[in-house]
């Protein structure tokens, strides 16, 4: 029974702090309605897009619309 959950469960214990890295801080207590809230939309999207969470498609659709 063991052999067969040791394939089973989560990323190892760093995956939080690595997705933290990639992430950042910035998107805590952003609601947008502001430029400064915007600002830190945008450095998330930038984290998510270095740590290729997005393809670059995705990636360069960001702030297309500006």
């Amino acid at each position: 029974m063991m052999l067969a959950l040791s394939g089973c469960g989560t990323s190892g214990p760093g995956s939080a702090a690595a997705l933290r890295r990639i992430v950042g801080t910035d998107l805590i207590g952003a609601r947008g309605a502001t430029a400064e809230d915007q600002r830190r939309i945008d450095r998330t999207a930038v984290g998510l897009c270095a740590g290729g969470v997005w393809t670059r498609q995705e990636c360069g659709q960001h702030g297309g619309g500006r």
